[in-house]
């Protein structure tokens, strides 16, 4: 009797407030959460949690001095469904996806032993004014979702985003660099000193984001740092 009540519940809900797919539009069916299982199994996954010197270390190798591990989940193409998935993250106001991705990138995390040892989820930072704008901090909700998977701390304050830029996808790769360089800073290194911290973004483009985060994190004693970003530019 339950379940009858339940399934008729979800139908009467559907026909008055249809859920929809955030990539397609298409109307969701039960059991579909935030994607449907077409856009769901079309997004192309790295597979690079799992492998050392994967494209996304060798891209940071270097860059980031006493680089852990690094991983991104999904491969970003111009107008392919990962796309569509990070700009409805982004731009349409969908915090709830948000949520559902993080727990996706947790779960690819908790199967691979490479990142067991992450005590800390920190997630690049939004500048206050952006944040208004869009309502939240997307990476923010891709480390709370991934912490409900793996069960660690979030920490959203130690790090903090203290000039406002412009939008990374309006700029080319040159003025990434110098958009970003200089534009956060630690507020509270003792809350970070002697942590193993996952650093989380949505989408690794040029790195520059990523990059000028952890040199305002090189001056946190102790410190070591991994990196997981949900997509990365193919």
């Amino acid at each position: 009797m339950k379940f009858q009540l339940s399934h008729l519940t979800f139908h009467l809900l559907q026909v008055f407030f249809p859920s929809t797919c955030a990539c397609c539009g298409e109307v969701l069916v039960q059991g579909e959460r935030q994607i449907c299982l077409n856009c769901l199994t079309s997004l192309s996954h790295t597979l690079y949690s799992s492998h050392e010197d994967n494209h996304t270390e060798r891209f940071l190798l270097g860059r980031i001095p006493a680089l852990g591990n690094a991983t991104s989940m999904l491969t970003f193409h111009h107008g392919n469904t990962v796309q569509k998935l990070v700009h409805a993250m982004k731009f349409h106001k969908n915090s709830d996806l948000c949520l559902f991705m993080g727990r996706q990138l947790g779960l690819e995390l908790l199967h691979s032993a490479r990142f067991d040892d992450i005590d800390l989820l920190v997630p690049v930072p939004l500048h206050w004014r952006r944040r208004l704008q869009r309502g939240y901090n997307q990476s923010e909700l891709l480390c709370r979702g991934i912490a409900e998977v793996m069960h660690r701390e979030v920490n959203s304050k130690a790090l903090i985003r203290r000039r406002y830029t412009s939008q990374q996808s309006l700029t080319n790769a040159a003025e990434r660099e110098s958009n970003v360089e200089g534009a956060f800073r630690v507020k509270h290194p003792e809350q970070l000193e002697g942590r193993h911290i996952l650093l989380v973004d949505d989408v690794l483009t040029t790195g520059a984001t990523l990059v000028s985060c952890c040199d305002a994190l090189s001056t946190v004693k102790n410190l070591k740092i991994s990196i997981a970003t949900l997509s990365v530019a193919g």
